[in-house]
């Protein structure tokens, strides 16, 4: 399991933090606060905080501010990526080079962020929350997700659906418009294998949300 201190490196040294990126993609579309706030479905103050390092964005606020940058989500990760227009496209991922960002309750390693609007997002997760109460709320997104237990237990808590615990081995294929949160059962955080499928046009419940 990554220490946190090896984290930190990895942000401080190569991948600016999401607040940053989002900022400078912002100016660049010269889209005010609100502009962008109303086009990604967050409050003029969620993501103000968010390019002020205020607070991190949960996955669900990231893939909220791509849709609002019209960019793909590998750009607010950090990373450069090969035009989805290149034909015969290959990403190897060596252990531990993918891209990683920490969010309140995960700490997220992309794989393949060398290309660019892929179908589907594959994560390795390290699950750091223990409670679903340390979540305002259970968000969901449009499209579908699947999650791999790689080490550890954890809850999956969904919208419509009594938590499930998921033991190594386990997975699960579920619809991401729906609520969900996962979070690690005793002392070891809980690693995942977590894919999502691309975020295609305007994402579900798009009144304004908070982090």
């Amino acid at each position: 399991m990554r220490k946190m201190t090896n984290v930190e490196a990895v942000n401080e040294d190569n991948y600016p933090p999401i607040g940053q990126t989002v900022q400078r993609l912002r100016k660049r579309q010269k889209l005010t606060l609100n502009d962008l706030a109303q086009k990604s479905g967050l409050s003029t103050s969620a993501v103000s905080k968010i390019e002020n390092a205020q607070v991190s964005p949960t996955y669900e606020t990231i893939l909220r501010l791509a849709v609002g940058l019209n960019v793909d989500v590998t750009e607010l990760f950090g990373g450069s990526s090969t035009p989805a227009s290149a034909a015969g496209r290959i990403a190897v991922t060596r252990k531990g080079a993918g891209i990683v960002q920490k969010t309140p309750h995960y700490e997220y390693e992309m794989l393949g962020a060398e290309l660019s609007k892929k179908e589907f997002t594959p994560l390795l997760t390290t699950v750091r929350a223990r409670s679903i109460h340390e979540f305002a709320e259970i968000q969901g997104h449009t499209g579908e997700e699947f999650l791999f237990v790689l080490s550890g237990k954890v809850i999956l808590h969904t919208e419509h659906y009594e938590p499930i615990l998921l033991w190594p081995g386990d997975s699960s294929y579920y619809d991401s418009t729906m609520g969900h949160a996962l979070i690690s059962v005793g002392e070891e955080d809980a690693t995942v294998l977590w894919v999502a499928t691309r975020v295609h046009g305007v994402l579900a419940r798009p009144e304004q949300q908070p982090l």
